[in-house]
């Protein structure tokens, strides 16, 4: 008789176990998901964004396989914005793929169905990030974006320069301690050639500061009477 009560409680003590683990989430136990979802309260520029989850935390997305112009870019600010636009105040899905450098959370952003990432490539707001690609399909909507001329590809040449190639030409010229043509390291009132005190200061308003009058012809060389 006591070999059956202990058979029966112990049946029940597995069956109470059971139920519990069909009821809890998986993360209850140590597995983690690879999706999150909540309500955007941030963007940083084209790239980047903060999502509020349900549970009241703060996540810093980074969209996986793009670039968008940094701030300091032409083009920069209309990159933001259009994240902007796209996602700001709404709920969206994202599928993680782990983290960056920085400690982002890198994924694939959706909102209402719609992939954020390929959108913001498709509308000529950002790159293909060649050097993180998986999805190749990104190479064919930016090619379709700079024929037809849309978001960045309507600036001149010498203005769509790559994040990538920006940011490295940056850290280049920190590096061999050359520093920013202007006196200040940020963007000044200059418009015209004649105010430029040489090449390198021209380029650094054409490309860094977005002031196209100075390609009147669009070929990437500003102020051609000194950058020869």
């Amino acid at each position: 008789m006591r070999c059956a009560s202990f058979r029966k409680r112990g049946g029940a003590r597995l069956f109470a176990a059971l139920l519990i683990a069909m009821l809890l989430p998986p993360s209850a136990y140590g597995q983690s998901t690879n999706e999150i979802t909540g309500r955007v309260i941030g963007i940083a520029d084209g790239d980047t964004l903060t999502l509020l989850t349900d549970a009241h935390q703060q996540v810093r997305i980074r969209l996986a396989e793009i670039d968008a112009p940094e701030s300091g870019q032409p083009y920069g600010k209309l990159s933001k914005q259009a994240l902007s636009n796209l996602v700001f105040s709404k709920t969206i899905r994202v599928k993680t793929r782990g983290f960056d450098q920085y400690g982002r959370t890198l994924g694939r952003v959706y909102v209402a169905g719609r992939d954020v990432n390929s959108e913001m490539v498709r509308s000529g707001a950002a790159w293909a990030y060649r050097d993180y690609l998986t999805d190749y399909s990104l190479i064919s909507m930016e090619t379709q974006a700079k024929k037809e001329r849309r978001g960045l590809w309507t600036m001149p040449a010498g203005q769509t320069v790559a994040p990538w190639e920006w940011r490295h030409n940056r850290r280049s010229q920190e590096v061999v301690g050359i520093s920013s043509p202007t006196p200040s390291g940020q963007c000044g009132f200059k418009r015209y050639c004649r105010q430029m005190a040489s090449c390198e200061e021209a380029r650094f308003y054409l490309t860094r500061c977005g002031v196209s009058s100075l390609d009147g012809d669009g070929d990437g060389v500003p102020c051609e009477v000194i950058c020869r």
